[in-house]
């Protein structure tokens, strides 16, 4: 039997960060949802693709829910980082923060992508496992496999 090829939490850490601009809030002053989305789902990604090592697809988010307002000519902070991984997929939280001057910061959203990583001919490929070392990252492995397993059951039940 081969010997699965294993990878730490932090080789694929992702830190992005955005200044909001005009062409980014909406009628209400505020962020889109869907740009706050878009940037989540590039950090998703690039997280899943460090780790992989290949390309990826999108195949399920969890959760997308504005806690904190976010305005013109804010920082926003976006730190992606894996918590659980399967055969083929891998599940990215992605945590979206608002950043004041002072460098002080409100979390806006958490999020939990599953990424499913592709071969060259776009099919799902096996990814490498996770090493989870700390306390925080084998507390975010055993939630993460919670959720992995919710969302097996959503889909026996079409929900």
């Amino acid at each position: 039997m081969e010997q699965r090829e294993m990878r730490h939490v932090a080789d694929s850490a992702v830190t992005q960060t955005q200044i909001v601009l005009s062409s980014h809030i909406n009628g209400a002053g505020r962020l889109f949802g869907g740009q706050l989305m878009e940037w989540i789902d590039i950090v998703a990604g690039v997280v899943a693709r460090r780790h992989s090592r290949c390309n990826q697809t999108t195949a399920s988010v969890d959760n997308l829910q504005f806690k904190e307002a976010v305005h013109l000519n804010d920082t926003l902070i976006l730190l992606g980082k894996l918590t659980y991984v399967g055969n083929t997929s891998m599940e990215v939280q992605v945590d979206s923060y608002v950043e004041a001057l002072d460098g002080t910061r409100k979390l806006v959203n958490t999020a939990f992508f599953v990424m499913v990583a592709l071969d060259e001919n776009d099919q799902p490929t096996a990814v490498p496992g996770l090493i989870v070392e700390t306390e925080e990252e084998k507390a975010a492995w055993e939630a993460g496999k919670r959720r992995n397993e919710l969302r097996k059951q959503r889909r026996i039940e079409k929900f």
